[in-house]
């Protein structure tokens, strides 16, 4: 009997308090080594900017003014104007009379078997004339010095892909809650560092919105066209490039961009589950698995310690204790680092369910028929799109 209790106690020390621990001080390690770029470095050869847009008519001139009026110079930028319906088009038309860098890319009609993301960056790729690529999403403003910093890591540590995770700009309560569970979900399992210094691609994460790469990388890796019908092109495409050999370097991109995500709790709830499945595999295992390590550190604590308050079980406060005082440290550290909402440290584990919650309805939206998104419906097996 007592050997019983003993393990017991031991089983829920390690998963009231371990595994949030270990986050903690994951989290504190990337804090300090995750790269980050530096000023006033330049990028060798052309530059070419590119932005795909999809009726993107309250960010994009922010977008394109940000891309051409920053500290590096820049060769061109071009826009693919994925057949916008709203004012997108007149704004870009504008926005060429006033830039002599600035250039349209005709739109066609997307093929059988391509995303639509991807096809837009392979057209724009098709076009551009630069020796290094950088692909910024509509939504997404480069920092004055924005391309400086990444330039210092291709020069710093040999990179040839950089992808890079913006500031966050949140606003609604929706945003607030969930988004800044994206850097805890970068931050707190393994060595971000691993993703440049081993060529093991199971050590990857990427961000779409922010992501440069050599030219020559770009061609031997085949392109956008190589993940045409991939929904998360940002993680095929930089799994490929270190499949290939290919130093990709994943980083922190807060004083290089910021990017206003999404503007309401519906485009969150649509966003994240487009991504989410896809995004940890595309399996139903590991999906099960993440969301047994995402609540047994985020929930299970508050769950631990309110029954010890409240339900007399006193043997179990120290280790839910302990839980939940990791978690407060790790959130009031990313709040700190990143300026992230305050709010998010008490509502953590509320955050989290909420999280929980879009996974399994990504899990529900890869395994039925089709994908909706952008306007677009994409088959569930070729992703090809239906509109």
């Amino acid at each position: 009997m007592i050997e019983t209790l003993l393990s017991w106690e031991t089983l829920i020390w390690a998963a009231g308090a371990g595994l949030p621990l270990f986050a903690l001080l994951m989290t504190l390690f990337n804090l300090v080594t995750w790269p980050r770029g530096r000023r006033g470095s330049r990028f060798t050869g052309r530059l070419s900017v590119l932005i795909p847009a999809r009726n993107e008519e309250e960010t994009i001139e922010q977008c394109v003014r940000a891309a051409l009026e920053g500290t590096h110079p820049v060769d061109e930028v071009l826009v693919y104007d994925d057949q916008s319906t709203d004012e997108t088009p007149a704004i870009l038309a504008r926005l060429c009379e006033e830039y002599d860098q600035l250039r349209v890319v005709e739109a066609k009609k997307l093929p059988p078997d391509w995303v639509g993301k991807p096809h837009a960056c392979h057209r724009l790729a098709e076009a551009a004339t630069g020796d290094v690529l950088v692909f910024v999403d509509a939504d997404t403003f480069l920092q004055d010095d924005g391309l400086a910093r990444i330039a210092s890591l291709f020069e710093r540590v040999d990179a040839e892909l950089v992808t890079a995770v913006p500031r966050q700009q949140t606003a609604s309560f929706a945003e607030r809650l969930v988004l800044p569970l994206l850097h805890l979900t970068y931050t707190s399992w393994f060595p971000l560092m691993l993703v440049y210094r081993t060529q093991d691609p199971r050590f990857l994460a990427a961000n779409g919105q922010l992501l440069a790469v050599n030219r020559a990388t770009y061609d031997d890796i085949g392109g956008f066209e190589a993940v045409r019908c991939d929904v998360v092109d940002d993680m095929a495409f930089c799994r490929l490039a270190k499949e290939a050999g290919h130093r990709v370097v994943f980083a922190d991109g807060f004083e290089m961009a910021s990017c206003r995500m999404y503007e309401s709790a519906r485009e969150v709830w649509e966003g994240f589950s487009k991504n989410l499945y896809e995004g940890i595999g595309g399996h139903p295992v590991a999906l099960l698995g993440v969301c047994v390590v995402y609540f047994t550190a985020f929930v299970l604590p508050y769950v631990m310690l309110a029954t010890a308050l409240l339900g007399g079980f006193a043997w179990m406060f120290w280790p839910a204790a302990v839980g939940v005082g990791a978690n407060v440290a790790l959130r009031a550290a990313l709040a700190w680092r990143f300026r992230q909402p305050v709010e998010g440290i008490v509502l953590h584990p509320v955050g989290a369910l909420a999280l929980l919650s879009i996974a399994f309805n990504s899990f529900r939206w890869h395994a039925s028929d089709s994908i909706m998104w952008s306007g677009r419906t994409y088959a569930r097996k070729s992703r090809r799109s239906e509109t």
